[in-house]
């Protein structure tokens, strides 16, 4: 298993991936690191514009 790319509380943006049009824009903060998946690690991240979390996979941040 590969290291987190992403530290807890750092911003990242959601980018193109199966749920895109799901998930609002905008920035999100990494509130937890959580077990890989499918080769690759997943993170909770809580949205800055309306204050929900959403669990995605570290593919889908920049």
């Amino acid at each position: 298993m590969e290291a987190h790319k992403f530290k807890l509380g750092q911003l990242v943006s959601i980018v193109g991936g199966r749920r895109q049009g799901a998930m609002p824009g905008g920035r999100f903060e990494i509130v937890r690191l959580l077990p890989e998946t499918g080769g690759s690690n997943q993170y909770r991240v809580r949205s800055k514009q309306d204050g929900h979390e959403r669990v995605v996979l570290e593919s889908e941040l920049v």
